[in-house]
């Protein structure tokens, strides 16, 4: 099991913060840094405001070496096809081919009424995001000295050079996730890497890899091409005092996240993850919500990654 660090720096936090998170995950070994791609706080003020994903991960992506980096998830109502594929294929060349695209649908209402972006309905945004994903491939695949064009059924491309090309050929892995029963899975099992549940339980992540699975199936690809991957939030301290501390900081209680997230000991949280693992996933994203508690994340890597 591959271990990834995952933030939600809507939250509250500054570059600065995000930074001292990826060094020091790329230091401890885990597989990659993934921050939330979000423009307003939940349930809290989020000072000193949002930053902007794909800036933040240009700038992280030249201040580490090793670590991959990538969004969980890119709304593809925040930002037109073409210039997506511009962005994402740019921070590629500036990682040296460490970007992963975690990309989706869109949800978070709120947050596209106070930032002046459109939010339509529910089968609109996943026919803009079936065209996003069929745009960012065809516009990477194309050939330098040729172009490439595509009507679908939100947006349209005419003759583009599909330049720039990223670092990563054919392109950056892309990860669907999400709990759809059926766009969802077709989608990943069409143009995925990756599939990834947010914040679900066993008998749920059992049942959406088996449709992930048939999907695949249906279209003749092979369902163990994919990578089937959980995100929880953490909550891991070396007894039950500093296991409620770090609860309570995040607005939450250890009885509540036993419920549905990674808290406890670390050898809970070893035997949670594994439990994971004999469903078929192979990555874990660990929801880190206090960006300042760099212990907790060195506890993970002492006391967790060893052991899974």
């Amino acid at each position: 099991m591959e271990l990834r660090i995952f933030i939600e720096p809507q939250q509250g936090a500054t570059y600065d913060d995000q930074l001292t998170i990826a060094r020091l995950a790329e230091g401890l070994g885990f597989g990659a840094f993934f921050r939330s791609d979000h423009y307003l706080a939940m349930g809290v003020d989020g000072r000193p405001g949002p930053t902007d994903s794909w800036v933040t991960l240009a700038g992280i992506a030249r201040e580490t070496d090793t670590i991959r980096l990538g969004t969980m998830m890119t709304s593809a109502t925040f930002r037109y096809p073409g210039p997506l594929a511009i962005s994402v294929a740019q921070v590629d060349q500036m990682s040296g081919g460490r970007v992963e695209l975690g990309i989706g649908a869109g949800w978070y209402d709120a947050e596209h009424a106070a930032y002046a972006i459109p939010f339509p309905p529910t089968g609109e945004r996943f026919d803009s995001l079936e065209d996003t994903l069929a745009i960012l491939t065809g516009l990477w695949a194309t050939p330098e000295g040729e172009t490439f064009s595509y009507t679908g059924s939100r947006h349209a491309v005419a003759d583009s050079p599909g330049l720039p090309k990223p670092a990563q050929q054919p392109h950056p892995p892309f990860i669907i996730g999400g709990k759809g029963a059926r766009r969802t899975p077709a989608l990943a099992a069409r143009y995925a890497e990756e599939f990834n549940l947010p914040f679900v339980g066993l008998e749920e992540t059992e049942a959406q890899i088996g449709r992930v699975r048939a999907a695949c199936e249906e279209i003749g690809r092979d369902p163990d091409s994919l990578v089937y991957s959980n995100a929880h939030t953490v909550c891991v301290g070396v007894d039950e005092a500093e296991i409620a501390r770090r609860a309570e900081f995040i607005g939450r209680t250890p009885e509540d996240l036993r419920a549905n997230a990674l808290v406890g000991s670390p050898q809970e949280v070893v035997e949670t993850i594994g439990r994971y693992a004999a469903l078929g996933a192979t990555r874990m994203y660990l929801q880190v919500l206090d960006l300042h508690d760099l212990d907790q994340v060195r506890l993970i890597a002492d006391e967790v990654l060893p052991h899974v």
